[in-house]
């Protein structure tokens, strides 16, 4: 029986693909920076552990915990939306944190035991945005196309060992609060200056207008593929919006 560790299962996409997983059969060890009772089933089959991807010492501890993994999937990361011309820098380096380097600094851990073992797949979530020309997601973008550059080189890297490397890239979720989470905290104005509100409405407006949208389980879904993926293919876009862009490019 083959096991996964998967980050950030608190919510969203992480969680359904933890459940996704686990109901196929899979061990799941669910990651969580602050692990919660009754988000995911009572299962022998899976097991919730704390990680916290920015923290070199939480990441060491959880894969201890965890012992061998035959699928990695970096699913956590932190929402960004903003003109950035308003994004304060430090905001910015939080984003990378997680988004970019928490990303790294897990994948880096696990390669030895994929290598040794001569098997292994790392699936890393980026996002549809890295498909299109998308406003207000300038600094959103650019941590997840950091990552889109990473996998392809480390999958170049990895393919003499038996190892795989792949992206998902999920549509617009309207059913996840990216919009909300991504502006916590934050004063509108500072998010949005004035000179840029009445365009970044209409831009809102349209984001959340839009017809086409993607599923948390059209993400699990993808990322099942994407472990199970031998033919070579590199990304997996997922969800309805996010496989238009991809055949738009």
């Amino acid at each position: 029986m083959k096991t996964v560790l998967i980050t950030g299962t608190s919510s969203g996409y992480g969680r359904e693909t933890a459940l996704h997983f686990h109901a196929q059969g899979w061990n799941v060890i669910a990651t969580m920076r602050t692990p919660r009772t009754g988000v995911l089933p009572e299962s022998d089959r899976l097991r919730v552990v704390e990680l916290d991807v920015t923290e070199p010492a939480s990441i060491t501890a959880a894969l201890e915990a965890a012992g061998p993994i035959d699928a990695l999937v970096n699913n956590a990361g932190v929402p960004a939306i903003s003109v950035f011309e308003g994004t304060r820098m430090a905001l910015v380096r939080e984003v990378f944190e997680t988004n970019t380097f928490g990303v790294m600094a897990t994948t880096q851990a696990v390669l030895p035991q994929f290598r040794e073992r001569g098997s292994g797949v790392v699936v890393n979530v980026t996002s549809s945005v890295v498909l299109g020309h998308m406003p207000l997601t300038a600094v959103y973008k650019a941590s997840k196309m950091a990552i889109e550059g990473f996998t392809s080189s480390l999958a170049l890297e990895l393919a003499p060992f038996g190892v795989r490397a792949k992206t998902v890239q999920p549509g617009a979720c309207l059913t996840t609060n990216f919009a909300t989470r991504a502006t916590q905290g934050a004063a509108p104005d500072e998010l949005v200056p004035a000179p840029y509100a009445p365009w970044a409405k209409k831009a809102m407006e349209s984001f959340m207008g839009q017809e086409l949208f993607t599923k948390e389980t059209d993400v699990a879904e993808a990322v099942w593929r994407a472990v199970h993926d031998t033919t070579g293919q590199l990304r997996f876009p997922a969800g309805p919006d996010a496989v238009w862009l991809a055949e738009a490019k």
